[in-house]
Protein backbone atom coordinates (compact mmCIF):
# COMPACT_ATOMS: atom_id res chain seq x y z
CA UNK A 1 0.00 0.00 0.00
CA UNK A 2 1.48 2.99 -0.88
CA UNK A 3 1.98 6.02 1.43
CA UNK A 4 -1.27 8.28 -0.11
CA UNK A 5 -3.60 5.13 0.43
CA UNK A 6 -2.34 4.56 3.82
CA UNK A 7 -3.25 8.15 5.17
CA UNK A 8 -6.69 8.11 2.99
CA UNK A 9 -9.73 8.06 5.50
CA UNK A 10 -11.38 5.06 5.22
CA UNK A 11 -15.02 5.45 5.44
CA UNK A 12 -17.43 1.70 5.47
CA UNK A 13 -20.62 1.73 4.17
CA UNK A 14 -23.47 -1.21 3.61
CA UNK A 15 -23.09 -3.10 0.37
CA UNK A 16 -26.65 -3.44 -0.40
CA UNK A 17 -29.66 -3.03 0.56
CA UNK A 18 -31.79 -0.74 2.33
CA UNK A 19 -29.37 0.25 4.70
CA UNK A 20 -27.26 1.48 1.58
CA UNK A 21 -29.68 3.19 0.07
CA UNK A 22 -30.30 5.13 3.21
CA UNK A 23 -26.48 5.63 3.57
CA UNK A 24 -26.18 7.05 0.10
CA UNK A 25 -29.12 9.47 0.75
CA UNK A 26 -27.27 10.61 3.91
CA UNK A 27 -24.27 11.15 2.34
CA UNK A 28 -25.96 13.04 -0.90
CA UNK A 29 -27.98 15.41 1.42
CA UNK A 30 -24.47 16.66 2.53
CA UNK A 31 -23.31 17.38 -0.98
CA UNK A 32 -21.25 14.56 -1.53
CA UNK A 33 -22.40 10.79 -3.39
CA UNK A 34 -20.59 8.02 -3.10
CA UNK A 35 -19.48 6.09 -6.07
CA UNK A 36 -18.30 2.61 -7.09
CA UNK A 37 -16.18 3.32 -10.23
CA UNK A 38 -16.50 -0.53 -11.20
CA UNK A 39 -20.15 -0.83 -10.84
CA UNK A 40 -22.00 -2.83 -7.72
CA UNK A 41 -19.75 -5.88 -7.54
CA UNK A 42 -16.94 -3.60 -6.60
CA UNK A 43 -16.37 -3.39 -2.84
CA UNK A 44 -14.01 -0.68 -2.86
CA UNK A 45 -15.24 3.15 -3.72
CA UNK A 46 -15.16 6.73 -3.56
CA UNK A 47 -16.93 10.26 -1.90
CA UNK A 48 -17.67 12.93 -3.91
CA UNK A 49 -16.73 16.51 -3.11
CA UNK A 50 -14.24 15.31 0.09
CA UNK A 51 -10.56 14.66 -1.04
CA UNK A 52 -9.01 12.04 0.61
CA UNK A 53 -11.83 9.61 1.15
CA UNK A 54 -11.50 5.70 0.31
CA UNK A 55 -15.13 4.12 0.65
CA UNK A 56 -14.89 0.35 1.85
CA UNK A 57 -18.49 -1.43 1.15
CA UNK A 58 -19.07 -4.24 3.80
CA UNK A 59 -21.91 -5.90 5.85
CA UNK A 60 -23.43 -4.18 8.38
CA UNK A 61 -21.74 -6.53 10.76
CA UNK A 62 -18.63 -6.26 8.99
CA UNK A 63 -18.29 -2.31 9.87
CA UNK A 64 -18.75 -2.70 13.49
CA UNK A 65 -16.15 -5.38 13.19
CA UNK A 66 -13.68 -3.22 11.13
CA UNK A 67 -14.08 -0.56 13.25
CA UNK A 68 -13.37 -1.98 16.53
CA UNK A 69 -9.99 -3.41 15.61
CA UNK A 70 -9.09 0.53 13.46
CA UNK A 71 -9.17 -1.13 10.30
CA UNK A 72 -11.58 1.68 9.12
CA UNK A 73 -11.82 5.17 10.43
CA UNK A 74 -15.70 6.18 10.08
CA UNK A 75 -18.37 3.26 9.46
CA UNK A 76 -22.16 3.57 8.55
CA UNK A 77 -23.82 0.86 10.70
CA UNK A 78 -27.13 -0.14 13.40
CA UNK A 79 -26.11 0.69 17.43
CA UNK A 80 -27.57 -2.91 17.53
CA UNK A 81 -25.01 -4.27 15.82
CA UNK A 82 -22.39 -1.91 17.26
CA UNK A 83 -23.11 -2.88 21.18
CA UNK A 84 -23.38 -6.60 20.09
CA UNK A 85 -20.46 -6.98 18.22
CA UNK A 86 -17.92 -4.53 19.96
CA UNK A 87 -17.31 -5.72 23.58
CA UNK A 88 -17.01 -2.64 26.02
CA UNK A 89 -18.07 -0.25 23.03
CA UNK A 90 -17.58 2.72 24.02
CA UNK A 91 -13.79 2.95 24.75
CA UNK A 92 -13.40 1.50 21.10
CA UNK A 93 -15.57 3.47 18.72
CA UNK A 94 -17.29 6.82 19.20
CA UNK A 95 -21.16 7.09 18.02
CA UNK A 96 -20.68 10.62 16.22
CA UNK A 97 -23.94 10.76 14.28
CA UNK A 98 -27.53 9.72 14.29
CA UNK A 99 -28.34 9.34 11.16
CA UNK A 100 -32.42 9.47 11.21
CA UNK A 101 -32.97 5.84 9.65
CA UNK A 102 -32.49 2.41 10.09
CA UNK A 103 -34.89 2.47 13.46
CA UNK A 104 -35.34 -0.52 15.34
CA UNK A 105 -36.10 -2.04 18.91
CA UNK A 106 -34.26 -4.33 20.21
CA UNK A 107 -36.86 -6.51 22.42
CA UNK A 108 -37.51 -9.42 24.42
CA UNK A 109 -40.86 -11.10 23.58
CA UNK A 110 -42.67 -13.79 25.18
CA UNK A 111 -46.04 -15.70 23.91
CA UNK A 112 -49.27 -13.91 24.34
CA UNK A 113 -50.40 -17.14 26.11
CA UNK A 114 -48.34 -15.65 29.10
CA UNK A 115 -51.10 -13.28 30.32
CA UNK A 116 -49.04 -12.91 33.58
CA UNK A 117 -46.21 -12.28 32.64
CA UNK A 118 -45.81 -8.52 32.06
CA UNK A 119 -42.31 -7.46 33.38
CA UNK A 120 -38.98 -8.84 33.45
CA UNK A 121 -40.06 -9.74 37.30
CA UNK A 122 -42.64 -11.55 36.05
CA UNK A 123 -40.09 -13.62 33.37
CA UNK A 124 -38.27 -14.23 36.08
CA UNK A 125 -40.72 -15.54 38.14
CA UNK A 126 -41.88 -18.36 35.04
CA UNK A 127 -38.04 -19.16 34.65
CA UNK A 128 -37.47 -20.03 37.97
CA UNK A 129 -40.56 -21.73 38.32
CA UNK A 130 -39.71 -23.27 35.13
CA UNK A 131 -36.80 -24.88 35.45
CA UNK A 132 -38.07 -26.38 39.06
CA UNK A 133 -41.07 -28.09 37.46
CA UNK A 134 -39.11 -29.59 34.50
CA UNK A 135 -35.21 -30.06 35.46
CA UNK A 136 -34.14 -27.76 32.51
CA UNK A 137 -34.46 -23.71 31.77
CA UNK A 138 -36.32 -21.89 29.76
CA UNK A 139 -34.66 -21.14 26.37
CA UNK A 140 -34.18 -17.82 25.04
CA UNK A 141 -33.59 -17.88 21.21
CA UNK A 142 -32.05 -14.86 19.79
CA UNK A 143 -29.23 -13.47 17.28
CA UNK A 144 -28.30 -11.13 20.14
CA UNK A 145 -26.29 -12.67 22.48
CA UNK A 146 -24.47 -10.10 24.41
CA UNK A 147 -26.88 -8.02 24.66
CA UNK A 148 -29.42 -10.66 25.69
CA UNK A 149 -26.84 -11.31 28.40
CA UNK A 150 -25.96 -8.39 29.60
CA UNK A 151 -29.42 -7.12 29.91
CA UNK A 152 -31.14 -10.37 31.58
CA UNK A 153 -27.83 -9.98 34.52
CA UNK A 154 -28.90 -6.13 34.94
CA UNK A 155 -32.73 -8.18 35.92
CA UNK A 156 -31.15 -10.83 38.16
CA UNK A 157 -32.55 -13.38 35.86
CA UNK A 158 -30.48 -16.80 35.67
CA UNK A 159 -32.45 -19.44 35.11
CA UNK A 160 -32.15 -19.44 31.12
CA UNK A 161 -30.55 -20.74 28.20
CA UNK A 162 -29.60 -19.16 25.18
CA UNK A 163 -30.49 -20.93 21.76
CA UNK A 164 -28.51 -19.41 18.89
CA UNK A 165 -31.08 -18.32 16.17
CA UNK A 166 -29.50 -18.49 12.70
CA UNK A 167 -33.18 -18.07 11.16
CA UNK A 168 -36.40 -16.21 11.81
CA UNK A 169 -36.02 -16.02 15.49
CA UNK A 170 -39.73 -14.92 15.80
CA UNK A 171 -40.68 -18.68 14.95
CA UNK A 172 -39.23 -20.34 17.04
CA UNK A 173 -41.40 -20.43 19.85
CA UNK A 174 -43.89 -21.90 17.78
CA UNK A 175 -41.80 -24.55 16.12
CA UNK A 176 -41.08 -25.69 19.89
CA UNK A 177 -37.28 -24.82 19.53
CA UNK A 178 -37.07 -21.81 22.18
CA UNK A 179 -39.95 -20.74 24.55
CA UNK A 180 -39.55 -16.89 23.83
CA UNK A 181 -36.88 -14.55 22.19
CA UNK A 182 -34.64 -11.36 21.85
CA UNK A 183 -34.92 -9.92 18.66
CA UNK A 184 -34.81 -6.46 16.81
CA UNK A 185 -38.25 -5.05 15.66
CA UNK A 186 -39.89 -1.92 14.44
CA UNK A 187 -43.47 -1.94 14.28
CA UNK A 188 -43.80 -5.41 15.95
CA UNK A 189 -46.47 -6.80 13.46
CA UNK A 190 -44.07 -9.72 12.93
CA UNK A 191 -44.23 -10.53 16.51
CA UNK A 192 -48.06 -10.52 16.65
CA UNK A 193 -48.00 -12.45 13.93
CA UNK A 194 -46.23 -15.27 15.87
CA UNK A 195 -48.37 -14.65 18.74
CA UNK A 196 -45.15 -12.78 20.89
CA UNK A 197 -45.68 -9.61 22.83
CA UNK A 198 -43.03 -7.46 23.83
CA UNK A 199 -42.68 -7.55 27.52
CA UNK A 200 -43.43 -3.64 29.12
CA UNK A 201 -39.65 -3.18 30.53
CA UNK A 202 -38.32 -5.56 27.63
CA UNK A 203 -36.79 -3.05 25.68
CA UNK A 204 -33.24 -3.52 25.40
CA UNK A 205 -32.12 -1.07 22.95
CA UNK A 206 -33.39 2.12 20.77
CA UNK A 207 -31.31 1.41 17.89
CA UNK A 208 -30.97 3.58 14.34
CA UNK A 209 -28.43 3.90 12.37
CA UNK A 210 -25.37 5.80 13.47
CA UNK A 211 -21.95 7.12 11.75
CA UNK A 212 -19.43 5.95 13.64
CA UNK A 213 -15.94 6.18 14.54
CA UNK A 214 -13.02 3.93 15.46
CA UNK A 215 -10.79 5.21 18.14
CA UNK A 216 -8.62 2.41 17.36
CA UNK A 217 -8.02 3.42 13.50
CA UNK A 218 -4.65 5.84 12.71
CA UNK A 219 -5.83 8.95 12.56
CA UNK A 220 -2.77 10.34 11.11
CA UNK A 221 -3.04 14.06 9.58
CA UNK A 222 -4.65 13.16 6.63
CA UNK A 223 -7.40 11.36 7.85
CA UNK A 224 -8.16 13.92 10.04
CA UNK A 225 -8.44 16.45 7.49
CA UNK A 226 -10.63 14.76 5.52
CA UNK A 227 -12.78 13.91 8.64
CA UNK A 228 -13.29 17.30 9.51
CA UNK A 229 -13.95 18.11 5.86
CA UNK A 230 -16.84 15.47 5.74
CA UNK A 231 -18.51 16.28 9.32
CA UNK A 232 -18.43 19.98 8.36
CA UNK A 233 -20.73 19.17 5.38
CA UNK A 234 -22.81 17.14 7.68
CA UNK A 235 -22.94 19.41 9.90
CA UNK A 236 -23.72 22.10 7.48
CA UNK A 237 -26.47 20.05 5.85
CA UNK A 238 -27.91 19.61 9.26
CA UNK A 239 -28.39 22.83 10.39
CA UNK A 240 -29.95 23.96 6.98
CA UNK A 241 -32.53 21.22 7.54
CA UNK A 242 -33.64 23.06 10.90
CA UNK A 243 -33.85 26.09 9.75
CA UNK A 244 -35.48 28.52 6.83
CA UNK A 245 -33.84 31.92 5.53
CA UNK A 246 -35.90 34.69 6.32
CA UNK A 247 -35.29 38.39 4.49
CA UNK A 248 -36.45 41.66 4.70
CA UNK A 249 -35.81 45.25 4.35
CA UNK A 250 -37.44 48.52 5.78
CA UNK A 251 -35.93 51.68 6.96
CA UNK A 252 -37.33 51.65 10.53
CA UNK A 253 -35.17 47.66 10.88
CA UNK A 254 -32.54 48.24 13.78
CA UNK A 255 -30.34 46.14 15.63
CA UNK A 256 -33.04 46.28 18.61
CA UNK A 257 -35.69 44.66 16.11
CA UNK A 258 -33.15 42.12 14.90
CA UNK A 259 -32.82 40.89 18.82
CA UNK A 260 -36.45 41.09 19.63
CA UNK A 261 -36.58 38.83 16.38
CA UNK A 262 -34.10 36.43 17.65
CA UNK A 263 -34.85 36.31 21.30
CA UNK A 264 -38.76 35.50 20.61
CA UNK A 265 -38.56 33.33 17.78
CA UNK A 266 -35.66 31.26 18.27
CA UNK A 267 -34.11 32.95 15.84
CA UNK A 268 -30.44 33.52 14.50
CA UNK A 269 -28.74 36.92 12.78
CA UNK A 270 -26.08 34.84 10.75
CA UNK A 271 -24.56 38.66 9.16
CA UNK A 272 -25.68 40.74 12.52
CA UNK A 273 -27.09 43.85 12.63
CA UNK A 274 -28.93 45.48 10.04
CA UNK A 275 -27.48 47.34 6.89
CA UNK A 276 -27.75 51.00 6.61
CA UNK A 277 -30.56 50.37 4.09
CA UNK A 278 -32.19 48.47 6.40
CA UNK A 279 -31.79 44.85 4.76
CA UNK A 280 -31.60 41.88 7.51
CA UNK A 281 -31.37 38.34 6.77
CA UNK A 282 -32.63 35.98 9.76
CA UNK A 283 -32.57 32.13 10.01
CA UNK A 284 -35.57 30.78 11.72
CA UNK A 285 -36.90 27.49 12.73
CA UNK A 286 -40.40 26.27 10.29
CA UNK A 287 -42.63 26.35 13.75
CA UNK A 288 -42.16 30.18 14.43
CA UNK A 289 -41.83 31.11 10.82
CA UNK A 290 -45.19 32.54 10.29
CA UNK A 291 -44.97 34.67 13.75
CA UNK A 292 -41.76 36.44 12.82
CA UNK A 293 -43.12 36.99 9.41
CA UNK A 294 -46.29 39.26 11.34
CA UNK A 295 -43.35 40.32 13.75
CA UNK A 296 -41.49 42.19 11.08
CA UNK A 297 -44.50 43.82 9.16
CA UNK A 298 -45.84 45.00 12.14
CA UNK A 299 -42.53 46.58 12.91
CA UNK A 300 -42.48 48.36 9.38
CA UNK A 301 -41.12 45.66 6.38
CA UNK A 302 -43.83 45.61 3.48
CA UNK A 303 -42.75 42.29 2.15
CA UNK A 304 -40.83 39.48 4.40
CA UNK A 305 -39.66 36.52 1.94
CA UNK A 306 -39.04 32.40 2.99
CA UNK A 307 -36.93 30.14 1.21
CA UNK A 308 -35.15 26.74 2.20
CA UNK A 309 -31.23 26.42 2.93
CA UNK A 310 -28.92 23.98 1.42
CA UNK A 311 -26.21 24.34 3.97
CA UNK A 312 -25.25 26.80 6.72
CA UNK A 313 -21.21 26.76 7.33
CA UNK A 314 -20.51 28.06 10.51
CA UNK A 315 -17.01 28.16 12.41
CA UNK A 316 -17.77 25.93 14.74
CA UNK A 317 -17.57 22.01 13.79
CA UNK A 318 -19.44 20.38 16.47
CA UNK A 319 -18.92 16.73 14.83
CA UNK A 320 -15.52 17.64 14.58
CA UNK A 321 -14.78 18.48 17.77
CA UNK A 322 -16.51 15.67 19.29
CA UNK A 323 -14.59 12.81 17.15
CA UNK A 324 -11.03 15.44 18.23
CA UNK A 325 -11.77 15.25 21.53
CA UNK A 326 -11.86 11.20 21.95
CA UNK A 327 -8.91 10.66 19.42
CA UNK A 328 -6.76 13.34 20.89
Amino acid sequence: MSRTQASRLVVAVPSKGRLQENASGFFARAGMSLTQSRGVRDYRGTLSGVEGVEVAYLSASEIASQLASGAVHLGVTGEDLVRENIADADSKVLLVEGLGFGFANVVVAVPQAWIDVRTMRDLDDVATHFHASRGRRVRVATKYLNLTRAFFARHGIVDYRIVESLGATEGTPAAGTAELIVDITTTGSTLAANALKVVDDGIILRSEANLVASLHADWNADARAAARALLDRVTAAKRAATMREVKTRFSACDTAIVQEAVRRFRASAPFGAPTSSGMVTLHCPPDTLHALAVFLREKGASTVSVGPLDYVFAAENPLYEKLEARIG
